[in-house]
């Protein structure tokens, strides 16, 4: 488990370079209208993302890709799939420019899987399809991501709320247990079932799009 446990720390780091820290996915929105004020309405925010909404959405695209990356006409079809959810043109930019990023980025490491990887490549698909194609476990891949994402949002939060750093660090503690059921159910969700109604966060990606004074692109 060394070497998939190293890849995993080094692609989900927010150093590796794929812009992640430009995006907030629609979270600006929702502490500029108030709808995020403080540290238990950041936490119910992103804890509702993980449970219903997108993240559990991008989860389970993140494990059928892993599942198909030896295919790449399943891969394609994913993808297709990925874009097709995505309830915002924000939120789509953030989740292509992401993948195609981290796709760049990770070519430090070797692959055919490069070639089977669909143009353009949704963030989730990206991670699933090349953790798979070097060994790194399907959950432990899935879990890596939703940690990577939600830290992302955290940062968002301290940023912008704020929150506090000390703050930010209980929110990610508290939210350990919940992504790792999250991870371990996305692994054995099939395509035909996913389902999310994480709504307020849909339109506030929707709003984002007018925002007059905005510090992330989404």
């Amino acid at each position: 488990m060394s070497a998939p446990l190293q890849k995993l720390l080094a692609w989900l780091s927010p150093a590796f370079p794929i812009g992640a820290f430009a995006w907030s996915a629609g979270l600006e929105s929702a502490i500029a209208e108030g709808a995020v004020s403080d540290s238990a309405t950041t936490r119910n925010w992103i804890e509702t993302a993980l449970r219903v909404g997108g993240l559990r959405t991008d989860a389970t695209l993140c494990a059928r890709a892993w599942d198909a990356a030896a295919r790449a006409e399943d891969l394609a079809a994913i993808a297709d799939l990925a874009i097709a959810l995505v309830p915002a043109a924000e939120r789509l930019a953030e989740t292509i420019a992401m993948g195609e990023a981290f796709a760049t980025a990770a070519r430090a490491w070797p692959s055919d899987v490069f070639a089977r990887l669909p143009r353009p490549c949704p963030y989730p698909v990206a991670v699933g399809a090349i953790g798979a194609a070097h060994d790194v476990p399907r959950e432990a891949a899935i879990t890596a991501f939703l940690a990577a994402t939600v830290h992302g949002q955290i940062s968002v939060a301290v940023r912008l709320v704020p929150i506090g750093q000390t703050d930010g660090l209980r929110i990610l503690a508290a939210l350990e247990p919940v992504i790792a059921e999250i991870a371990a159910e996305a692994a054995a969700t099939a395509l035909d079932d996913i389902g999310a109604m994480g709504y307020a966060a849909d339109i506030a990606q929707m709003r984002h799009e007018t925002q007059t004074t905005r510090i992330f692109r989404s």
